[in-house]
């Protein structure tokens, strides 16, 4: 072997290391692109779940966004007011106040009340379900229970319960609504977190054909119209909206409800969810099919 050709290869890489690394430390410095140090503190604030719920690529898109006050310190949903207020600290804007939101899902008719009328078996997402066989539900309206919301849920908080329905645990959600825009049948709503009087129903049946597919689906009665003190509940398409607004959580409509569809949020303390849904103390239980012909 020629040891003096390695010798001379050796050199040869060594002196075009040397050269290349001066040409990077002087692109580098001349190109170098200067970084707002507030970004790494905004970083450290946002929750790092590159939701996309902002409308931004990731945490560090908006990071750079916010710190450039190119966006507000309530760009972030996931984080909800909490982030927000800590946003404005880094950034010294004064934040102001906003109401605390959660997703709420308006469906309680799970396998016991809306029965399946045939079964699904393909991915688990509601939007191939409702495609392939229109989900599969008695209730062509009602929560498939499959796994959208809870995939796209940045902070886990969707859940289901006993019936299969999907339910949202509230001391976890923050608001985001990126569960509210994956819903094929439009279910979900973000609503104030103070609220405690909710529809859990958007059938648009009414009357007998709305209880043939689910026996706690609203029926259009409009009863609860009837004994809102504040004007608060009105049926659109079928089903009873709340106006929460006007909402006083005075709980009329609740017991004026024939089917149950309307209930009350019980907040608890040390339930691992926040709290649960109940028909309101003392409401009479009545046969669905007689508060029809009663109406």
């Amino acid at each position: 072997m020629d040891w003096s050709l390695v010798w001379k290869a050796a050199v040869a890489l060594a002196g075009a290391a040397i050269v290349l690394g001066i040409v990077l430390a002087v692109a580098s410095r001349r190109f170098r692109v200067e970084i707002d140090p507030r970004v790494e503190e905004i970083l450290k604030v946002l929750p790092g779940s590159n939701c996309g719920a902002c409308g931004l690529p990731g945490c560090e898109a908006a990071a750079e966004a916010v710190a450039a006050g190119e966006a507000p310190p309530t760009i972030c949903k996931a984080g909800g007011p909490d982030v927000a207020a800590e946003l404005g600290k880094v950034m010294g804007i004064e934040v102001e106040s906003t109401t605390p939101m959660v997703a709420h899902i308006h469906c309680r008719g799970g396998k016991s009340l809306s029965p399946l009328k045939a079964i699904y078996q393909g991915v688990n997402s509601c939007r191939a379900s409702e495609v392939a066989m229109g989900g599969g539900k008695a209730c062509p309206y009602g929560c498939i229970g499959l796994m959208d919301c809870a995939n796209i849920c940045p902070v886990s908080a969707i859940e289901y319960d006993e019936e299969g329905i999907r339910r949202v645990n509230v001391r976890k959600c923050t608001g985001c609504g990126l569960c509210a825009d994956v819903c094929p049948r439009g279910l979900i709503e973000i609503v104030p977190a103070h609220a405690h009087v909710f529809v859990r129903c958007k059938c648009q049946y009414t009357g007998k054909k709305a209880l043939s597919v689910c026996k706690v689906a609203c029926i259009g009665c409009k009863k609860c119209e009837k004994v809102c003190p504040s004007d608060a509940i009105h049926v659109e398409n079928g089903f009873a909206t709340i106006d929460y607004d006007k909402c006083t959580d005075c709980g009329e409509c609740a017991m004026a409800c024939p089917t149950g569809s309307i209930q009350i949020w019980t907040e608890g303390e040390g339930h691992p969810e926040g709290g649960e849904f109940a028909l309101p103390e003392g409401k009479k239980k009545r046969e669905p099919e007689a508060a029809v012909e009663a109406s």
